[in-house]
C-alpha cells in the first residue's frame, strides 16, 4: 500500500544517514549553507481524465498545457558537509493556475504543487562543497488539482475535478562544483527519482559568485514529473532561470 511504501522509503533514509551522522561525530565541525531563491519558470502541463467531460468526446479525454501560468514560486536548500559527508534539503512551492478556452469548453484550473527533498550527500574530494558529490535520499511530492470545465454548449452543466495526492521517491543524484575564477564557481546537477511517481528528472547550472559570508546564485533549471492515480494523470514540467543568495556559516 501507499502508507507502506512510504514507511519503507523513510526507515531506508534513516539507515542511510544514521552512519554518516555517526562518522562525522569526532571530526571537524560542519560547514553550512541556506539559500532561498527565485525560480523564474515557465510551465507546461498536461493532465489526462478518465472520462470526457460533457459535451465532448473521447479525444477531451488529454488536456496539453492546461496549466501554463505560475501564480507563485518559493525555494530554500540547506546543507552541511563534514570532511566526507553531508546532508542536504530542498524544499519548493509552486502555486499555478490559469484559465484555457477549448473547442467545446472551457476551463479553469489551480495546481498547487509542494516538493521536498532529503538526502545524505557523500564528498570524495578534500575540499567541502567543491568537486564531486554524490546523494541519495527521498524526494515527496504533495500536490493538490482543481480543474473547473464550462461546456460551450449551455445544455450541459458545468463539471468540477477535485484531486489532491502526494508521492514518495528514492531519488539518486551528483553534482560537480568548480571555480571559473577566483570569486566565480559553477555548479553541475542532474539527478532522478522513482517510486510513487512515474518518475521525475531534475537538473540545473548554477554560477555562483563568492562574497565574504555568502554567494549570490544564478543559473538554469528543469524538472519534469510524471504523477498519476486511479482518476488521473498529470505531467508537469517547470524550467526557467534561477536568482538567489546562499549564506554561509
Amino acid at each position: 500500500t501507499m502508507s507502506a511504501k512510504k514507511t519503507c522509503l523513510a526507515a531506508l533514509l534513516l539507515l542511510t544517514l544514521s552512519p554518516l551522522a555517526q562518522a562525522q561525530a569526532q571530526e571537524q565541525p560542519w560547514d553550512w549553507m541556506v539559500a532561498p531563491y527565485g525560480w523564474i519558470a515557465g510551465i507546461s502541463s498536461d493532465v489526462a481524465v478518465p472520462a470526457p467531460p460533457p459535451g465532448g468526446n473521447a479525444s477531451d479525454l488529454q488536456f496539453n498545457d492546461i496549466v501554463d501560468l505560475l501564480d507563485g514560486a518559493f525555494q530554500i536548500h540547506a546543507e552541511g558537509q563534514g570532511d566526507q559527508f553531508g546532508v542536504l534539503a530542498d524544499f519548493t512551492y509552486l502555486g499555478l493556475a490559469d484559465e484555457k478556452e477549448f473547442d467545446r469548453f472551457s476551463s479553469q484550473s489551480d495546481l498547487d504543487t509542494r516538493l521536498f527533498e532529503l538526502a545524505a550527500v557523500w564528498s570524495p574530494g578534500e575540499d567541502r562543497f567543491k568537486g564531486l558529490d554524490v546523494f541519495a535520499g527521498l524526494r515527496y511530492i504533495d500536490i493538490d488539482a482543481t480543474l473547473r470545465l464550462d461546456p460551450v454548449n449551455p445544455a450541459f452543466a458545468n463539471t468540477s475535478l477535485d484531486g489532491g495526492n502526494s508521492y514518495s521517491d528514492f531519488m539518486l543524484g551528483a553534482r560537480y562544483t568548480f571555480d571559473v575564477t577566483e570569486r566565480l564557481g559553477v555548479t553541475l546537477r542532474g539527478d532522478g527519482s522513482a517510486g510513487e511517481t512515474e518518475g521525475s528528472w531534475n537538473a540545473s547550472v548554477m554560477g555562483n559568485y563568492k562574497m565574504k559570508h555568502g554567494a549570490f546564485l544564478f543559473g538554469y533549471r528543469y524538472f519534469n514529473v510524471e504523477l498519476g492515480n486511479d482518476t488521473n494523470n498529470i505531467d508537469l514540467m517547470v524550467a526557467g532561470p534561477v536568482l538567489g543568495y546562499a549564506w554561509r556559516f
